[in-house]
């Protein structure tokens, strides 16, 4: 006896944006780790490496609550990460003089040079990743999605 699926799609789930959706990241996200493993960096280490680059790009580097909220990731594993690429070389914190429980942000020259080969291999491969379809209309619905544009 075949099992009806409680679902509003009628071919079944393959026609869910939410499973698309699933599929499509997880897709993406190893063309991002195929990317950044020549360089020894996960996505997330280049995502909140890049974030604290571009935060501090006028000079006032950031904390790693501003980081996290840049990123979009949680504090916690923010800053777990960010040991990480401490360890690396390729930050640096330092306690805030405004606030000895705030950490301060600031890339390294190394962590410059890391971030900058690493935006060049992300951005090639969201290009070829990305290519199939109208970016501009993407980035739109994407923003809409994730509630930057109402």
């Amino acid at each position: 006896m075949a099992e009806t699926l409680n679902t509003r799609f009628k071919r079944g789930p393959s026609e869910s944006p939410g499973l698309l959706l699933w599929r499509t990241t997880m897709r993406w996200q190893r063309v991002m780790t195929a990317a950044l493993a020549p360089l020894d960096l996960t996505h997330v280490q280049f995502v909140l490496l890049a974030s604290a680059m571009w935060l501090g790009r006028n000079g006032e580097p950031p904390n790693q609550v501003q980081l996290a909220a840049q990123a979009g990731t949680e504090v916690k594993m923010t800053s777990d990460v960010v040991a990480r690429l401490e360890a690396k070389g390729l930050i640096a914190r330092e306690t805030d003089s405004r606030d000895s429980r705030a950490k301060m942000i600031r890339i390294t020259a190394a962590g410059t040079a890391a971030a900058q080969r690493a935006i060049v291999a992300v951005e090639a491969a969201d290009a070829a990743f990305f290519e199939p379809v109208d970016e501009a209309q993407l980035v739109g619905l994407l923003q809409q999605l994730a509630g930057e544009i109402r």
